[in-house]
């Protein structure tokens, strides 16, 4: 059974930085890339950031460049991001997601598990 768990969420100010993980079981880590994605009421969820399973190649959304840095340790079947700069138009609920490809898509309905996802709240 594969699980993918988010953690690091939480309330920040303005400015400030936090940085997610999501844990992944169940699974061949090796074998996929990993997306992170978020969700705000009423909107479709969309994408932030993904990476290619031996960390090659990283992609981001043009709203998060510069300020986000996703990685992985295939070594702990972890991914990560860092969220620098944040600004209240990022508070969000944040998804991590496994899509097994070579290169990762930005559409989220490519993409095979789903972690339960960890809010992000961005006050100003």
């Amino acid at each position: 059974q594969v699980q993918l768990v988010e953690s690091g969420g939480g309330l920040v100010q303005a400015g400030d930085s936090l940085r997610l993980s999501c844990a992944a079981s169940g699974l061949t880590f090796n074998n996929y890339a990993m997306g992170w994605f978020r969700q705000t009421p009423g909107k479709e969820r969309e994408f932030v950031s993904a990476i290619t399973w031996n960390s090659f190649r990283t992609y981001y959304a043009d709203s998060v460049k510069g300020r986000f840095t996703i990685s992985r340790d295939n070594a702990k079947n972890t991914v990560y991001l860092l969220m620098n700069i944040l600004k209240p138009e990022d508070t969000a609920v944040y998804y991590c997601a496994a899509h097994r490809a070579t290169i990762p898509k930005s559409d989220s309905q490519g993409y095979d598990y789903w972690g339960q996802g960890t809010q992000v709240t961005v006050s100003s």
